[in-house]
């Protein structure tokens, strides 16, 4: 199928229709964040540095294991919406809810030990007790991110996105007001509380629109085959984990150079230099991950139809648009690193610093959007594990070495951390390139239709669909 100017258009408005809400949605966590970061530094030093550093270890091991843990319903249930397998929907749906609920269970006994871990690490006592008091108080998030996360999977897969974004900004809505009314009275436990409270407002709203919207399809018997959906527990693990060490590998590399940033000389400055850096960063994620869940959720719907050339297509037009929004990102970190670091900082040292550092990484920013979008491409098409091996490969393998080269043995400082991490990204871009350039697109329609239609939808394909009475979705995933 030629890629002819209007096909691309098509091919922009559907990917704009996803990404623009997930963007706006994202944007709505960072400003939570904000929001928390503040009542935080209203109660005092002590509460600042203890809730900064507990949500940082409650991001690290807990969110993050649960967002990558999720990450295995994209493909599920895309390719599932493309097929119209609706049970095997429906069915991912609860399975992937048990697996986050299972899998909190021993990070909330992790959580407990906070303060023995952080006192491991060298943290001062009264920091870690506090920080444990945090985030004990956010033990319940755990429970809610189990259900709130596949909530969000579920309907993005299926392309309607403007519910959780609506959801999110009341959830922003009313964490202001809870934070104000909590932190009064419980100080930092009610920051904390504020969090979990807002979260399951989200989830809460979220059920309630998938219960009707269920309700509202189960009349419509062009949406399923009238089969029943199966997915076996083997079956989504072999997705779920490394969707989730792909998640938290690349989530944990970050956290290591921020470590590793501790031990430059001048280090009190060097940190502070990378926390705002990569605040901005942050920022820009939002982005990033609303792209790569677009192309993602586009890839997989295609090819679970069984249309391999606009599932190339899908990413093709994925992968340019991570380019543009790649030069845009960068862009925009050039323009602001000196406003930038005015907001957070008094002081000339640092804010020369954020400029230098935010200099590197708007390169960064260049291959750091189609390299979401790529993830986002092969996580669509099922292969999950060719994004870990990417990562793994880019920056553990030779993001941090060169880093560690570049930053201390050649004494470039932060400088040369960032540009070790600009060559591993680089790195990882090129393989998931390679691997997405040399794809064989039918083969893999073929087996997203099996996977998510089972047998039958193969053989009625080749029979024309003559038996298309009978539709069979004994999806095997």
């Amino acid at each position: 199928m030629p890629m002819t100017l209007a096909a691309v258009a098509a091919e922009v408005r559907a990917q704009r229709g996803i990404a623009l809400p997930l963007i706006a949605m994202n944007l709505t966590w960072f400003a939570k964040l904000a929001v928390t970061t503040a009542f935080l530094g209203r109660l005092g030093d002590l509460e600042l540095a203890a809730g900064t550093l507990g949500y940082s270890f409650a991001n690290v091991t807990g969110f993050a294991v649960l967002t990558g843990l999720c990450g295995a319903m994209e493909p599920i249930c895309g390719q599932a919406h493309g097929a119209r397998n609706v049970p095997l929907l429906r069915r991912t749906l609860v399975m992937a809810t048990l697996l986050l609920l299972a899998a909190s269970v021993p990070i909330a006994l992790l959580w407990v030990r906070v303060d023995a871990v952080l006192l491991r690490f060298g943290q001062q006592p009264d920091i870690a007790a506090t920080a444990r008091t945090y985030v004990l108080c956010l033990l319940p998030d755990l429970a809610v991110t189990s259900l709130l996360s596949p909530l969000k999977a579920y309907l993005s897969s299926q392309e309607v996105t403007l519910p959780t974004l609506l959801a999110a900004a009341l959830g922003l809505a009313l964490h202001i007001p809870l934070t104000i009314c909590l932190s009064a009275r419980m100080g930092i436990r009610g920051v904390a509380a504020a969090v979990w409270l807002s979260d399951l407002a989200v989830a809460a709203m979220l059920a309630a629109y998938v219960v009707a919207y269920e309700l509202r399809r189960r009349g419509d018997t062009s949406s399923s085959c009238g089969g029943r959906g199966s997915c076996s527990w083997v079956a989504l693990l072999r997705l779920a984990l490394p969707c989730c060490l792909n998640t938290c590998l690349e989530w944990w590399s970050y956290e290591i150079l921020v470590l590793l940033t501790g031990r430059l000389p001048d280090a009190r400055r060097m940190v502070a230099v990378v926390a705002v850096t990569l605040n901005f960063d942050y920022l820009l994620f939002a982005g990033m991950l609303s792209l790569s869940v677009s192309a993602s959720v586009r890839v997989s719907n295609e090819l679970g139809a069984g249309d391999a050339p606009l599932a190339r297509r899908a990413a093709r037009v994925s992968m340019a648009g991570g380019a543009v929004a790649g030069v845009a990102g960068g862009l925009v970190m050039l323009a602001a690193r000196r406003p930038w670091a005015r907001m957070y900082t008094r002081s000339p040292e640092v804010r020369d610093g954020v400029a230098s550092a935010m200099k590197v990484m708007a390169a960064l920013e260049l291959v750091n959007f189609p390299l979401n979008v790529c993830g986002g491409i092969v996580r669509g098409t099922a292969r999950p594990v060719l994004g870990m091996y990417a990562v793994v490969g880019g920056f553990y393998v030779v993001a941090l070495p060169v880093g560690v080269a570049l930053g201390f043995k050649a004494r470039l400082g932060l400088e040369g951390l960032l540009a070790g991490f600009l060559v591993g990204a680089a790195a990882s871009l090129a393989v998931l390139v390679t691997v997405i350039a040399c794809m064989d697109w039918a083969a893999e329609a073929d087996k997203a239709r099996r996977r998510a239609g089972g047998d039958s939808a193969v053989r009625e394909d080749d029979s024309n669909k003559e038996q298309s009475s009978d539709c069979n979705c004994n999806a095997v995933c």
